[in-house]
């Protein structure tokens, strides 16, 4: 049985926290700053590997749904997937089911999750060739299915500095959004993804400091002593 971390997503369980409402912020600050284009495909993914791109991911996934979009969140993180233990949800088919020549791509293994709106595309079965697949005319066939069916679809990629598949990921999608965890992450590290990620002309859409000290004495205003 997988160990499922659902514990991760604040959005769901403490709605009324904090924490929740800086997700809803992040979401309120991405459709500003993409008014004057719509963001249908959104790529997400840090410069290095445990900076909390992916809880950080599922969380804005969660609000987006919560505010009345039909949202897909698609784990292509075909190395280490961790979508499917976020969400506890199945990881025997997923997005590399998708891949097969003949699979009729007009039925992705979409699975339902707690929140209403918000449908999960785990990674499915590893590769042994992620990137030639991420890179493939077949994964933007499968981009433009799925953007049929949602209103916006997430792509949680592996961190940029570690493998090419984020930056191949990145030339497909209408935005790339950059998480850096402020106790964590590399100056030089947040340089080289930004060098790398305007190398193949990726729109970068911003970026999110994560793991940012909370002022305790805003509790109070959020109602929690």
């Amino acid at each position: 049985m997988l160990n499922n971390r659902t514990s991760a997503l604040i959005t769901l369980s403490n709605p009324r926290s904090p924490i929740s409402e800086a997700y809803r912020a992040l979401r309120t600050n991405i459709e500003f700053s993409t008014f004057d284009k719509k963001l249908r495909t959104l790529v997400v993914t840090s410069p290095s590997p445990e900076e909390g791109k992916s809880t950080t991911l599922a969380n804005l996934a969660v609000t987006m749904a919560q505010s009345g979009k039909q949202v897909i969140l698609v784990d292509c993180d075909l190395r280490k997937p961790s979508q499917h233990l976020v969400f506890g949800a199945r990881n025997d088919r997923g997005l590399t089911s998708l891949m097969i020549p003949d699979a009729p791509l007009d039925k992705p293994p979409l699975q339902p999750t707690a929140q209403e709106g918000l449908m999960l595309l785990t990674a499915g079965p590893l590769p042994p060739n992620p990137s030639e697949m991420l890179g493939s005319k077949r994964m933007d066939e499968i981009i433009a299915v799925l953007s049929e069916r949602a209103d916006i679809v997430i792509f949680d990629a592996p961190p940029i500095l570690a493998v090419t598949d984020a930056a191949v990921l990145a030339t497909r999608v209408d935005g790339v959004l950059l998480v850096i965890n402020a106790g964590r992450t590399k100056r030089d590290h947040m340089q080289r993804a930004h060098a790398l990620l305007s190398k193949v002309n990726a729109r970068l859409i911003g970026a999110v400091l994560n793991n940012v000290k909370f002022d305790q004495s805003l509790h109070k205003y959020y109602g929690e002593e």
